[in-house]
Parts: structure tokens; C-alpha cells; sequence
């Protein structure tokens, strides 16, 4: 497949083109939020900030930054900048309180968000001959639905299968051979891992690009999934809080991903001192998504670790581009697509008078799938427990995970005193993973 441009005008802008649109789009931004948004009103003011001191996309580095703290304080719908009544979708991702972060749509942001995701999937060479088999979850995470949109507006067939059930998978990626496949990157390893157990070579396959996201992934992992699967991987970009998948993505000429950069305005930032970063300078993504109408944010730091480029690309486009993620600068984890915290599990643990606030969480990669194991010390009065009563409490502890995570997790209870200690900062996570 030879990708191609979805919106030529938009992303093909000159640099001084595309630095005048993002001026204009700020300075709405910004005036329709103030007043609006009562903690953004406060932390412009704070600042000694008012709309009229915003005028061009210089002054963005005059704004103070938003972060995930925001959203989890004006949980849930604090963060609203136009009434419920404009609101036609939420999503939320996971926080670490067990409150989420939401953010809402209006029907312009659900149509924002397909034209994304079409110019993303043009970037792959999808066309109205294609068909997508979508493996991400379908629900409050945005994975699924933002792909689907986008897709079903460029006349894809769309084949809306969810996550899990890989038996199925297989099955329909056999029977209705779709062309193209959306999953997370260690998911589509899976898939090839249960295609050679159960004796289906690529060959029985028509996919012939994936489109892959919503966890960290190396271009070893990715020329690994190209070579078992056969097709031409791509990575795709997004979170909840600026839209979701599509914010940005690459194209067959290079393992950059294109930004939106008309619709999100992209800056990397020091870590330590939130001093803006030059071309090529590692540090913290962030973003403005300016043209969002239900819950705009404004200089929200994604702690997600890269690097922009501002050069044309041999595709044509003109995008801002950045380097693929591979880590983050805050403690999150990212299994299996899905936002963890270590506090939403000892949250949980602390509910119960059996145990002991001290767990370890172990994260492997097991047959290209993320597995996730809790440890938890047993107090000393309840491990003299029957064998059937600490099974008892390991599967009520199982099922209060899933259902505040929405994955699943092994938990072993252990004797009193058998984990580790620490003088220091403790160490809660031990993360075995090979990016």
C-alpha cells in the first residue's frame, strides 16, 4: 500500500503558515476557556495572565502548564468548557486515587477526531477497498471508537472485534481477511504467536499494514511484528486527555510520527524545569488542543518522553513531527493499553484487614503478552488462615483489581516480613519488560 495525503491544504502548510493558524486557533482557545473554566481562570490569573495578553503562538510559553492532577481534581466534569447539554461522548482513562480522567466531546470534537484518524490511516494507504480488523477495547478507553470513526468516514469496512478472545481473532482474520490490522504492538505479537501454535501461516492472511499504539514499542518490536505478520507496521499517538489515537502518526518514509499540528500544538519541555526545548532536544511532550470544544487543554504535559523535528518530510507533509514514545518521565505503567498506577492498587489493598501495606508489583512479557502479578504480605493473625481462606481472599483481591483496572492481575499472598524493605524511597514495581 502507498500512502497518500487526506487534507493537502492542512498538511501541507509552510511553516509560516501553520505558526499563524496556530496563533489564531490559541487566542480562541484561550478566551473561550477563561471564565468558562474555573481552574484554568484561576491559574491564568495566578499567573497575572488575561485572553488579551495571549496575541500570537509566541506567547504560548506564557501560560502556566495543565497536568493530569487537574483533571483528577475537577473530577468529573470540571473541565468541561461548554455546558453538559453539548456534550455528546465522555472517555476517561485511570488515575492514581481510582478517579478518572474525563474529558468530553461535543459533535464537533467526535468529527475533529474521525478527521484525524483519517488523515492518520491515509498515512498507511487505507482506502474505501480496505478492511480494518479493530482489536483495541471498545468503551470509556478511546482506542476503539476513535479508530472506528475515523475509519468508517474514509469508507473502510470496519470489522469492530474488541479486544481478547484470541481464538476469535484468529478466526476472523482468517474467514473475512481484512487488510488491516489495529491492536496494541505486544497484542499483534500474540496474535502471531497463536498463529503458529495453531499452524496458520501469514501467507492465509490479506493484512497488509497494522496500526499499532496505546503502549510504549521499539522499532525492534515493530520490525519484528512486520516480519511475522507480513505487513508494514505504523505507530500511532493519542491520550484521552488531548483527544485520543490520532494525534499523531507515521508514515511509510520514516519512523517520525506526524503531528496534527493545526489542531495540537506541540512543544518538549525540560523535565526538571519546564523550560521549552529546542529541535532535537529530549524532554516532556506537551500539548494544546485548541481547536477541542468540550474539554480544550492547554500546555498539558503528556510526561510522555521525545523529541520534535520540524523539517518537511519526504511524504510531503509538513507537520511537526516527533520521535516515538518510549517511555515516561512519571510513574505510570502502560499494560496491555491500559493507564496504571501503583497507588490505585495499594488503594485497594488497604481496604483489607488481612494484609499488610507492604506488596510488590511485577510486570513481564510472556508470550508477547503483558502479564501483571501483585504480591501482598498476609498480617500475622489471619496467616495462620485455612488454605481455603486465603484462596478466598486472593480471589476477592483479583476480582477488586480487574474491576478498578480493568485488567486482569495474578495476586499471591505471602508470609509476614518476606518482601523486600527499603531505608529509602520504596520500590514497589519491578518492571521485566524489554521495550
Amino acid at each position: 500500500m502507498t500512502g497518500y495525503i487526506w487534507d493537502q491544504a492542512k498538511e501541507t502548510l509552510s511553516g509560516e503558515a501553520l505558526r499563524t493558524l496556530q496563533g489564531e486557533r490559541l487566542v480562541d482557545c484561550v478566551k473561550r476557556i477563561y471564565g468558562t473554566v474555573p481552574f484554568y481562570t484561576e491559574k491564568m490569573q495566578a499567573s497575572g495572565l488575561k485572553p488579551e495578553d495571549i496575541t500570537d503562538v509566541d506567547d504560548l510559553a506564557k501560560l502556566p502548564f495543565t497536568d493530569k492532577q487537574d483533571l483528577r481534581d475537577n473530577y468529573p466534569y470540571g473541565t468541561f468548557a461548554v455546558p453538559l447539554s453539548q456534550i455528546v461522548r465522555v472517555h476517561a482513562s485511570s488515575g492514581t486515587t481510582g478517579k478518572q480522567k474525563v474529558v468530553g466531546y461535543t459533535k464537533a470534537d467526535i468529527d475533529l477526531w474521525a478527521e484525524c484518524i483519517s488523515r492518520s490511516l491515509a498515512m498507511t494507504g487505507l482506502t474505501n477497498e480496505d478492511t480494518l480488523h479493530i482489536a483495541y477495547g471498545y468503551g470509556l478507553f478511546t482506542g476503539g471508537l476513535g479508530v472506528h470513526y475515523g475509519a468508517e468516514r474514509m469508507g473502510v469496512m470496519v470489522i469492530p472485534v474488541s479486544s481478547g478472545n484470541t481464538k476469535r481473532q484468529l478466526d476472523i482474520l482468517v474467514d473475512f481477511q481484512p487488510t488491516a490490522l489495529a491492536c496494541t504492538p505486544s497484542y499483534a505479537l500474540h496474535l502471531a504467536d497463536e498463529m503458529d501454535a495453531h499452524g496458520i501461516d501469514k501467507s492465509q492472511l490479506a493484512l497488509k499494514v497494522g496500526i499499532f499504539g496505546a503502549e510504549p514499542w521499539t522499532l525492534e518490536m515493530k520490525r519484528q511484528i512486520e516480519d511475522r505478520l507480513g505487513i508494514r507496521a505504523f505507530d500511532i499517538y493519542g491520550l484521552s486527555e488531548t483527544l485520543g489515537p490520532g494525534v499523531a502518526m507515521s508514515c511509510e518514509h520514516s519512523d517520525l510520527l506526524h503531528i496534527q499540528s493545526d489542531h495540537f500544538i506541540a512543544e518538549v519541555v525540560d523535565p526538571d524545569t519546564g523550560k521549552v526545548l529546542g529541535e532535537g532536544e529530549l524532554g516532556e511532550l506537551v500539548f494544546s488542543s485548541v481547536t477541542k470544544q468540550g474539554t480544550p487543554l492547554l500546555r498539558y504535559n503528556t510526561h510522555d518522553l521525545t523529541r520534535l523535528y520540524y523539517g518537511p518530510c519526504a511524504c510531503g507533509r509538513t507537520t511537526v513531527r516527533m520521535e516515538k514514545v518510549t517511555g515516561r518521565a512519571d510513574d505510570m505503567l502502560i499494560i496491555r493499553g491500559v493507564n496504571v498506577f501503583p497507588s490505585q492498587i495499594e488503594s485497594i489493598l488497604l481496604t483489607y484487614g488481612e494484609l499488610e501495606p507492604h506488596y510488590m508489583i511485577y510486570v513481564d512479557r510472556i508470550n508477547n503478552l503483558d502479564k501483571l502479578e501483585v504480591q501482598i504480605e498476609m498480617s500475622k493473625i489471619f496467616f495462620s488462615d485455612s488454605i481455603r481462606e486465603i484462596e478466598n481472599i486472593e480471589r476477592r483481591l483479583t476480582a477488586d483489581i480487574q474491576s478498578t483496572l480493568g485488567i486482569a492481575a495474578k495476586v499471591t499472598l505471602v508470609e509476614p516480613r518476606s518482601l523486600p524493605r527499603s531505608e529509602g524511597k520504596a520500590k514497589r514495581v519491578i518492571d521485566n519488560r524489554k521495550y
